[in-house]
């Protein structure tokens, strides 16, 4: 599970924030490296072909079983396009790499869809628990080797040899899936894809909007959607504005992915703490204010250009934000989810999770270019506004959706 967390994380930055500071750096505008950001949508509707990665067995690597197979092909397709990437390169034809990026989170999100799948099944209930936690310390260590190494190959060597270097990464996890066992599966498989749709999709959502109406459903649906906004909104123009802040690939590497992932996993702590401690609900408060407010500190970056000090203050209030927040998300998608569709419900949810600050983010660069730096900052503050509302309406009655508040609190 270690190796699976860290081929699952390894793509999540190439495609994301890291190929944002190679475009930048070609030249390519924010606008447009805003709207490039939609070739990694896969992440965001992973849930609409779950259900073929779930029953249908992949040719001739249906030999490594069902799960194995899947992985091992999605590997195969991300180390195909991230090497892809590596020789088309921005300035050679934008057009084609843009596509390669989609391919490539194409493979990462269908990689993550199996391995996923994979965890649940290979041990008991009572093992989850410690099969998680190490595939998560594998995945933040893959977001330092995407971040900082990636940057520290491109600051030292070249863009193309970084992402050489991110796909022959891909080997040790790959070895790791060939050696390993596949689950023993026990359920029922669907007939068609028609019928696992209907009891991967739509089952889920008709239990869901069961619960406590069709009105607190959706509410509870547009809350989760925009939790995340205010960050989500910033993920795309922020190594472009490190870098025109006046810090070099090197520095961002250090701060924003080695210092910045450390401060994010004692964040996670904290927040996994007061979960424990408090329950969800005020967690929820104090998560979604932090989250929101947190990127009005890049306000203080824009004043001091090249002052490593404000640089670490801005990171450090951000990531920490950023890893408590997302913490008391899991426990509430967590809460949200019947254990009748565990899987299922919890893909669709935190796919909903991520879309709307995705699409927005599409115009980030414009926005950016219409308001600067300084004005983007805070229209990304105050897009929490709606989500606080929505909490306040939400908070009473998410004991009619929440059975384990009762539990944690």
């Amino acid at each position: 599970m270690f190796f699976l967390g860290f081929s699952s994380g390894l793509p999540f930055l190439l495609v994301g924030v890291t190929v944002s500071a190679w475009l930048h750096l070609a030249g390519v505008s924010l606008e447009l490296i805003s709207l490039i950001s939609g070739a990694t949508f896969a992440y965001n509707f992973k849930f609409l072909w779950a259900p073929l990665v779930d029953h249908w067995r992949i040719p001739v690597f249906c030999r490594l079983g069902q799960r194995r197979g899947w992985i091992f092909a999605a590997q195969i397709l991300l180390a195909m396009a991230l090497l892809g990437m590596a020789w088309l390169t921005p300035a050679l034809s934008l057009g084609v790499f843009v596509v390669t990026i989609a391919v490539a989170a194409f493979a990462g999100a269908t990689q993550d869809i199996a391995i996923d799948a994979y965890r649940v099944e290979i041990a008991p209930l009572e093992e989850q628990g410690a099969l998680a936690s190490t595939y998560t310390l594998g995945y933040r260590l893959a977001l330092i080797a995407s971040g900082v190494g990636a940057l520290y190959i491109a600051q030292y060597g070249s863009w193309s040899w970084a992402y050489v270097a991110m796909a022959a990464l891909l080997l040790i996890p790959a070895v790791a899936v060939l050696m390993a066992r596949e689950p023993q599966q026990s359920r029922p498989r669907a007939k068609s894809v028609a019928e696992a749709l209907r009891s991967g999709v739509i089952g889920p959502f008709r239990e869901f909007f069961a619960r406590g109406g069709v009105m607190l459903g959706l509410a509870l649906l547009a809350f989760v959607g925009l939790f995340k906004l205010p960050d989500q909104m910033v993920g795309v123009v922020a190594y472009p504005f490190y870098l025109d802040t006046g810090f070099s690939l090197a520095q961002i590497a250090e701060v924003s992915k080695l210092y910045g992932v450390a401060v994010s996993l004692i964040g996670a702590f904290l927040g996994g703490f007061v979960v424990a401690r408090w329950g969800i609900k005020r967690p929820l408060i104090v998560a979604a204010v932090a989250i929101g407010f947190s990127n009005l500190l890049f306000l203080s970056m824009a004043h001091h250009p090249g002052a490593t000090l404000w640089f670490v203050l801005a990171l450090s209030g951000d990531n920490l934000a950023q890893g408590f927040g997302g913490t008391v998300l899991v426990a509430f998608l967590s809460g949200l989810t019947n254990r009748q569709y565990t899987a299922t419900q919890y893909a669709l949810l935190s796919s909903l999770a991520n879309l709307p600050g995705k699409v927005i983010a599409l115009f980030s660069g414009l926005l950016v270019e219409s308001f600067g730096y300084q004005g983007f900052f805070v229209l990304s503050s105050i897009s929490i506004v709606p989500t606080l509302g929505l909490l306040w309406w939400l908070y009473a009655r998410l004991e009619k959706v929440l059975p384990i508040e009762s539990e944690v609190g």
